[in-house]
């Protein structure tokens, strides 16, 4: 029985770091993909790329049993009964949670997401050195994520419903990021935008999440500098945007981590805090500081413009 159970409720960004140990247990298990339990989207993305297996509820799993002190119901002992292994990235500084699942009496990993603060480990790596006891010996490789031929498709149908020209290169932008101290203001990256541009003729894509209506709205506010406005695709057809895009901007969020997993030529820009740590694992991925508050953005805007005019003269 060669089965895993992963359990990792975390948000896109924290799942993606994840793909290198997910590998790891995949060739561990003789090709077989581990099970996944967490939010459903990201199951949803996981699986359809092979990353993961079948992707039952994280609220379903009844874990809550193994945060008190009374008996685990049958039902939920069976549940996992199937399981060789269980891999919690999840829960692990909350006893008695980790101790009561190690009484399930199988192979059983529970650590955090994140290495802690002393560590030099990025995060990814981490994830790789918690699952190394399962017998993961060497790295996995790091190779983009497979999309379904479907998923590319229907980006392509929604890059045309966008008005976007599929003759031309398009760069992709995300301006926005889960706290003000990853988000690069809108005059810097109107500045590399129109860099990039004028030495390319790259169209240009703004991305806007559900949090990103703000940091969005305000870029596309910036007088002459023509720009489309994706809104809230579905994550399948995002990471296929992203995958057919020239090039990619955008700071320290989820879907910059999207862009860097499925093979983008992405620019990242972290704060100087999180860099060390936050570094994705594809090897198409720039990571770059943020620029300064004196708005020193030429290194930025010259990683932009080799990227994309590469792209464009190959084609």
């Amino acid at each position: 029985m060669n089965a895993t159970l992963v359990i990792h409720p975390g948000a896109l960004g924290d799942v993606l770091q994840a793909i290198p140990a997910l590998t790891a247990l995949r060739e561990l298990g003789g090709g077989t993909a581990p099970t996944f339990a967490g939010q459903s989207h990201l199951g949803t993305l996981l699986a359809g790329t092979g990353v993961v297996g079948s992707c039952p509820s994280f609220d379903g799993l009844g874990l809550e049993a193994f945060f008190g002190r009374d008996p685990v119901p049958a039902d939920v002992r069976c549940r996992l009964a199937g399981f060789a292994r269980v891999i919690s990235w999840f829960g692990a500084r909350a006893d008695p949670f980790p101790a009561r699942l190690r009484e399930l009496g199988r192979e059983v990993v529970v650590a955090s997401p994140v290495p802690p603060p002393e560590s030099p480990l990025r995060v990814w790596e981490h994830l790789v050195e918690t699952v190394k006891p399962c017998g993961v010996t060497t790295p996995p490789p790091l190779l983009p994520l497979r999309l379904p031929d479907a998923w590319r498709a229907e980006a392509r149908r929604a890059l045309s419903r966008l008005g976007v020209d599929a003759a031309r290169p398009f760069l992709v932008v995300h301006p926005g990021a889960g706290g003000a101290e990853k988000r690069w203001s809108a005059g810097g990256f109107a500045q590399s935008i129109r860099g990039v541009v004028r030495e390319t003729g790259c169209q240009v894509v703004v991305h806007e999440g559900p949090a990103d209506k703000a940091a969005a709205g305000e870029l596309l506010s910036t007088p002459d500098l023509p720009m489309l406005r994706l809104l809230k695709p579905p994550l399948p057809v995002l990471a296929a945007i992203l995958r057919e895009a020239a090039a990619y901007l955008g700071g320290d969020t989820g879907v910059s981590h999207l862009a860097a997993a499925v093979g983008s030529q992405a620019v990242l820009l972290f704060p100087p805090a999180s860099r060390p740590r936050w570094t994705p694992w594809s090897q198409t991925a720039l990571p770059l500081t943020m620029p300064d508050p004196s708005g020193t953005i030429a290194p930025v805007v010259r990683a932009l413009i080799e990227r994309v005019s590469g792209v464009v003269a190959m084609g």
